[in-house]
């Protein structure tokens, strides 16, 4: 066997042994799904626990997950999370995509089944994504502590967007998939959806006290996800890229209602369950793929 040959033998291997882990959720793949689910949730906890400051009249203002990164730029202990975080961050976004590549089809019926199997490995791709858009600003932050907010992110993107041809139905489009994706996490809420993800081995107070993490936190993702949506059609609709909206400015839209205050403190209380929930599931999800 030439040089070529056997190096072509030792790749064909490696990627069957990592198949292997991925398919029985085992070894350093299970261990990038868990880390990520772990850097998700303190992600969300944070900025949950700065809001409650806001709603409480404890100062401080709503941010998103890049914001309440940033506060932790300036501090020495601070430093050494964000780099925990972006670690974690970067194993989410290698976990998503490993479950896009093995991601295979689960119908009889091939059409449909190839028509799902895309579109779940779309979903993945995107979170995956995301998350190494989240890891590369977390390491940004440790060198450069100043960031824009997701409203001037948001803001800046929906009016590049709106030079492009069509770009003004390709803004309403994300904004009705956003809205779509906040739909969804209502009804993973209402349905407890998400408890067929974890595996066995929970105690009875571990899921009942998990189910209500998950239960309050994807109904207040479905409220956040919901408003930033709604705020990105209305962009579209008004053609002003000024009505675009991120995380924190969903949250500042909150805490200028009518009893802002109590709808804050409640979404806020709701994104920090959520990080539990992430918490709970990093534990016992079943991450075999």
């Amino acid at each position: 066997m030439s040089a070529v040959d056997q190096a072509d033998e030792a790749v064909r291997r490696k990627a069957q042994k990592t198949r292997a882990k991925a398919e029985t959720g085992s070894g350093w793949y299970a261990g990038a799904a868990r880390a990520g689910l772990v850097a998700k949730g303190i992600s969300y906890g944070l900025v949950g626990l700065l809001a409650i400051g806001v709603a409480v009249g404890h100062g401080g203002k709503t941010t998103s997950r890049g914001g309440a990164l940033e506060t932790l730029a300036d501090e020495s202990w601070g430093k050494v999370l964000l780099i925990l975080l972006a670690l974690g961050f970067a194993a989410y976004a290698l976990w998503r995509f490993l479950e896009a590549i093995f991601e295979r089809e689960h119908d009889d019926d091939k059409l449909k089944g190839a028509a799902k199997k895309w579109g779940t490995r779309a979903g993945y791709v995107g979170r995956g994504l995301i998350y190494a858009g989240l890891a590369y600003s977390t390491m940004h932050l440790l060198i450069d502590s100043s960031e824009q907010s997701q409203n001037e992110k948001a803001r800046d993107t929906a009016s590049t967007v709106f030079d492009w041809p069509a770009g003004r139905w390709l803004v309403a489009i994300v904004g009705l998939c956003i809205v779509g994706a906040g739909l969804w996490q209502l009804y993973a809420g209402v349905t407890r959806e998400f408890e067929d993800d974890w595996r066995g081995g929970m105690s009875t107070s571990e899921r009942k006290w998990g189910r209500r993490a998950g239960v309050v936190g994807h109904l207040a993702r479905g409220v956040v996800f919901g408003l930033i949506g709604l705020f990105l059609v209305e962009a579209a609709v008004d053609y002003d890229s000024h009505d675009a909206i991120g995380l924190d400015g969903a949250l500042q839209k909150l805490a200028n209602a009518p009893y802002g205050a109590w709808l804050l403190g409640a979404t806020a209380a709701g994104l920090m369950a959520y990080g539990l929930y992430c918490l709970v599931d990093a534990r016992y999800r079943d991450v075999s793929a």
